[in-house]
């Protein structure tokens, strides 16, 4: 195994993407996602960036510097100029900063993998850099097998899990308790829709204060 496979929290990290293009656009999107502060710096943008300007990433329209990097936790040469984005590799090496260039896995500190994104359940997929294309069509598969209703799911035991643990800390209980919900096949009906079933075995298993529509909907719950 090539790469140490790794889920890092970036929320409020400064990172700094260097490229407006389309490519730079996606790296920015997944940034915000993941809520990092994110600067992006170039000449250019292209029109994938009106749907997001209006977002709080800073847009700087300008030539790259080096000391655009200062203060920056991860660095994205996402450039059209190879040159360019060596040197901002350079750069961040420097100053002990990882950095991705895009499209160049042999150049980078660490790659980026193709994602299925279900709100909390997210299945990363990587050939370690040797075909992007056989990594995008993996995640286009299992995206047709692990579907939104896992987003509901997870929502769903995670609020879960908060209200019990408002009542009383019992580690193993809680375990049965997960276990049995996932056994009933509470993730196949919530993709068949049928809240009357799942309140029924929300009942049966939690009592009546447990609801299906009101966990779903609790603030914080996505």
């Amino acid at each position: 195994m090539k790469y140490y496979p790794i889920f890092m929290d970036i929320k409020e990290k400064n990172c700094l993407v260097v490229g407006g293009g389309n490519v730079g656009m996606r790296k920015v999107a997944t940034l915000e996602k993941c809520q990092a502060n994110v600067t992006v710096v170039s000449r250019i943008f292209s029109h994938e960036h009106d749907s997001i300007k209006t977002t709080s990433i800073v847009f700087k329209k300008k030539e790259y510097e080096k000391e655009d990097i200062k203060g920056m936790f991860f660095v994205f040469a996402a450039t059209a100029n190879a040159e360019l984005n060596q040197e901002i590799k350079n750069d961040a090496a420097k100053m002990d900063i990882l950095c991705n260039i895009s499209d160049s896995p042999d150049k980078s500190d660490f790659i980026l993998p193709s994602i299925v994104d279900r709100g909390d359940l997210s299945i990363a997929i990587s050939t370690s850099g040797s075909s992007p294309a056989m990594a995008k069509k993996i995640r286009e598969d299992l995206e047709h097998c692990f579907g939104f209703e896992y987003a509901h799911f997870l929502t769903l035991m995670a609020n879960i899990r908060k209200k019990l643990l408002l009542s009383e800390h019992d580690p193993d209980g809680h375990k049965k308790i997960f276990h049995t919900l996932i056994e009933k096949g509470v993730l196949k009906l919530i993709k068949d829709k049928d809240e009357k079933k799942i309140n029924l075995i929300l009942y049966d298993v939690l009592g009546k204060r447990y609801l299906y529509q009101d966990l779903i909907s609790l603030r914080g719950s996505e």
